[in-house]
C-alpha cells in the first residue's frame, strides 16, 4: 500500500488559502500536560527534542529553525525530513546527559518517553528544568501508562490510540504558534489511518508478533506488548497482537514466543547499532536457521515482514509502520 506523504509546508499553505485559518496562539499560553500546568510566555526559539517522535513532529511542523538539538533515535529520520533534520544537532542516538541538554541553552524541552523525562529517568525529571525556568512537555502516550507493572515503560489496560498522538501534535502546534500546520498534519494522518482500516477486514485468527531486539539469541526478546502501538498496528490491519501482556515492552523467552504461535512475525529494523539482533537481517537469519525456532508455522511458511523499530514506540512512526506491514501482507501466504 502506498500513501501520499505529508504536504510540504509551502504546499500546505496553499491548501489553507481561501479557508478560515485557525486562531493564532495567544500568549501567555497554559497547557495541561500529564497532570501539570505548563505556561509559555512566547513561542520557543531554541527547543530540544528528547526522542525521535518529539523531533519528527517538530520537523513535520517545519520547526527546524527553532530546534537547538535532539537525542535518542532508534531509527534514522524519515527520508522526507532528512534535509530539515540535517540543520539540527543530534546530541546522541542514545540517552543524553542533562549537562549535554543544558549546554544547548534550551527554552523548551519535549520528550517522548518517561525514561527521557520522568521521575526515574537517567537524563532528568521535569523539576530539573522547571527550576531553571525551562518549560517541558511529555508525550501524552508516555503518561497514559500505569507505572506499577515492573516495566520502566509501563503498561496499558486499553489499546493505545492515535488520538493520543493527535493531542500531542495539536499541543505542540499551539505551543509553537503554528496551529494550521498541526491541523494539516492531523488531517493527513487521520485519512491514512482510515484508508488502512478500510483495506483490511477483521480476522480473529490473524495474529502478529512484534520483535524489537535482543542482546543475543540466548536472551529473552524485547517484544511489543499487547495494548501498545504494536497492538494498534495489528488491530488496524484486522488482526491482534499474539503477545497479550499489558506491559508495553515485555521481555519474553523463546519458549513463550513459540507458544504464542503468531500468524505473522514482524522483525523490527533498529538502526542504533547497539546489539547484533537490532537489524532485521540478523533477526531473520536467526529465525530461519535456529533448529527449533525455524519450525514455527510463521517461519516455515515465510510469513516474516520487516518494519521500522521506531514504529513500535508510540509515535508518528507507528502509522508508517502499519503501512509498511500492510504493503508486505499482500504477498504472504495467509491462512
Amino acid at each position: 500500500m502506498s500513501h501520499t506523504p505529508f504536504l510540504p509546508l509551502a504546499t500546505a499553505a496553499l491548501v489553507f488559502a481561501g479557508s478560515a485559518a485557525l486562531a493564532q496562539t495567544s500568549y501567555p499560553l497554559t497547557i495541561e500536560n500529564c497532570g501539570q500546568s505548563v505556561t509559555f510566555t512566547r513561542a520557543p526559539q531554541n527547543a530540544v527534542a528528547l526522542g525521535q517522535n518529539s523531533a519528527e513532529i517538530m520537523l513535520l511542523l517545519g520547526l527546524e529553525d527553532r530546534m537547538a538539538a535532539s537525542a535518542f533515535w532508534p531509527n534514522s529520520v524519515l527520508p522526507e525530513l532528512a534535509e530539515a533534520n540535517a540543520e539540527v544537532e543530534v546530541l546522541t542516538v542514545e540517552f543524553p546527559t542533562l549537562e549535554a541538554v543544558l549546554s544547548r541553552q534550551p527554552d523548551f524541552v519535549a520528550a517522548m518517553l518517561t525514561t527521557l523525562l520522568g521521575p526515574d529517568s537517567t537524563v532528568a525529571n521535569r523539576g530539573d528544568f522547571e527550576e531553571l525556568g525551562i518549560p517541558t512537555y511529555l508525550s501524552p502516550s508516555a503518561c497514559s501508562t500505569a507505572l506499577d507493572a515492573g516495566d520502566a515503560y509501563g503498561s496499558r489496560e486499553e489499546l493505545w490510540s492515535m488520538e493520543l498522538l493527535y493531542k500531542e501534535i495539536e499541543d505542540l502546534s499551539r505551543i509553537f504558534d503554528v496551529p494550521d500546520r498541526g491541523q494539516a498534519l492531523i488531517d493527513d494522518f487521520r485519512a491514512r489511518e482510515a484508508a488502512l482500516r478500510e483495506q483490511f477486514s477483521e480476522n480473529e485468527d490473524l495474529t502478529f508478533l512484534f520483535w524489537f531486539s535482543s542482546p543475543s539469541p540466548a536472551d529473552d526478546a524485547y517484544l511489543g506488548g499487547g495494548n501498545g502501538p504494536s497492538g494498534y498496528i495489528a488491530d488496524i490491519l484486522g488482526g491482534s497482537n499474539a503477545i497479550r501482556t499489558e506491559a508495553d515492552w515485555p521481555a519474553v523467552g523463546w519458549e513463550g514466543i513459540m507458544a504464542a504461535d503468531p500468524t505473522v512475525f514482524v522483525a523490527a529494523q533498529v538502526d542504533r547499532n547497539r546489539w547484533d539482533l537490532d537489524t532485521a537481517e540478523n533477526k531473520i537469519e536467526f529465525l530461519t536457521s535456529d533448529p527449533t525456532v525455524s519450525q514455527m508455522d510463521a517461519v516455515r511458511n515465510g510469513r516474516i515482514v520487516v518494519m521500522s523499530g521506531a514504529a513500535m514506540n508510540p509515535s508518528i512512526r507507528t502509522l508508517y509502520g502499519a503501512e509498511q506491514v500492510a504493503e508486505q501482507l499482500q504477498a504472504l501466504d495467509l491462512p
